[in-house]
């Protein structure tokens, strides 16, 4: 679980995921931004000079003009655009929510995977380290005995293919328990140390039949959630572009003050507010093509929903199979090592007596090193099920696994931001 808990804090892929929740609860502020007064200051300063001459009159002048002022605009009404635009960004949170929780359960069950996977494959190196050395025995023995009469050239040939053959296979177990020791420091972000054995998922906390993890991830599955919300924002998005048909009402208030404007040392104050009503006749056709393709889009978003949920049923009902496979392969090979075992030590004694021959030992050998291979990745596979299971439920999260690691939890920088009305620093301080 510590290894969880560093990948849950650390992983890269999720912490972007993090950042993007953060930066899509700014889309609040921003939609509400447009409620809200915009307010503008101006101010100017110059100097003109006149100069006019006419049949029996000559005037001069020269001026400084200056002058400062504010406008504020509010838009009252705009054919529903502003609180549609709300509540759109509002849903584009709460999906964005749900692809981080289900990035999250996505970026554990690769920490899992590549957790078991280096348990896996440094086990299997073990084995094929052993089987290195127990054929070189064997090697030494046959021709020890060659050179006695006992056996023939045949029998040492044997013995140094079969050696030669498992240094090719410990050559490539190397190979693969280093390319997933790669693979674990990028999803974990260390290096694997003194990895404790795993057990698979507690089966309390597991449906207990496939029907109720169908439904239970039909419920609870953040991708179906994160679909929904998507189709609630597109809808939205069909009506803010329908706004665009209104009329749209405002008001703008300004005051200025002017000085030098026309003469010298005057002072002028002006103060003015207009309301105004804007009614769209005809754009072209723009707003009603843009509506028709909003259209179309949640027509998509909405067939999109029931795509997810097809692949989620389909995740579950895989994950629920493999763990009934998982626990009959762990059977199986549990009795095949036993039965290897007891057939390797028999070969071995009979071959003493001269009843088996070399290749029956180095047949009996091999196949209780593949028995032990089998035992080994179906430990493996069975963990790897168990959580793949939890996650295709939408219940895979450090909060459901209990990871000693601070839970991030989207709603704070949302409740930071989401009335914000300025400043330029985030709430983490950058």
């Amino acid at each position: 679980m510590g290894a969880l808990a560093r990948a849950y804090a650390n992983n890269p892929d999720l912490n972007a995921a993090r950042a993007n929740t953060r930066a899509t609860d700014e889309a609040v502020p921003t939609a509400k931004s447009a409620m809200r007064p915009r307010v503008s200051a101006s101010a100017d300063a110059g100097r003109t000079w006149l100069d006019s001459r006419i049949p029996g009159r000559h005037t001069h002048s020269e001026l400084n003009p200056s002058g400062f002022g504010i406008t504020v605009n509010q838009t009252l009404y705009n054919g529903g655009r502003m609180g549609n635009s709300v509540r759109q960004a509002e849903s584009s949170v709460l999906a964005a929510r749900e692809t981080l929780r289900n990035t999250e359960q996505n970026t554990l069950l690769d920490g899992v995977v590549a957790y078991m996977n280096v348990v896996r494959d440094t086990a299997i190196l073990d084995l094929r380290r052993n089987n290195v050395t127990v054929l070189n025995e064997q090697v030494r023995q046959t021709r020890d005995r060659f050179n006695v009469g006992e056996v023939t050239r045949t029998d040492v040939a044997q013995a140094e293919a079969r050696l030669a053959g498992a240094k090719s296979d410990l050559a490539l177990a190397q190979s693969n328990l280093r390319g997933n020791i790669a693979r674990f420091k990028q999803v974990i972000g260390t290096d694997p140390k003194k990895l404790s054995s795993v057990r698979p998922v507690a089966a309390s906390r597991l449906p207990k039949t496939q029907s109720v993890a169908v439904s239970r991830a039909l419920q609870d599955h953040p991708a179906i959630a994160a679909a929904l919300h998507g189709v609630d924002a597109q809808f939205l998005q069909v009506k803010v572009v329908e706004g665009e048909l209104l009329p749209t009402v405002s008001v703008s208030g300004s005051l200025s003050r002017r000085y030098d404007s026309s003469t010298e040392n005057d002072r002028r104050n002006t103060a003015s507010v207009i309301a105004s009503v804007t009614i769209p006749i005809y754009d072209g056709g723009s707003a009603y093509s843009r509506t028709r393709a909003a259209k179309e889009t949640l027509g998509e978003r909405r067939l999109q929903v029931d795509s997810t949920r097809d692949r989620v049923i389909q995740a579950v009902i895989a994950s629920w199979a493999l763990m009934e496979a998982t626990g009959f392969q762990i059977e199986g090979a549990s009795a095949q090592v036993q039965a290897a075992e007891i057939a390797l030590n028999g070969v071995r004694e009979e071959a003493r007596v001269g009843q088996r021959t070399t290749l029956d030992v180095l047949n009996a050998q091999q196949e209780l090193l593949n028995a032990r291979v089998a035992q080994v990745t179906a430990q493996r596979d069975r963990v790897v099920a168990s959580y793949s299971l939890l996650s295709a439920t939408g219940q895979l999260s450090a909060r459901t696994l209990g990871l000693k690691v601070a839970t991030y939890d989207p709603k704070v920088h949302y409740l930071q931001t989401k009335d914000s009305w300025l400043g330029l620093r985030t709430p983490s301080g950058e």
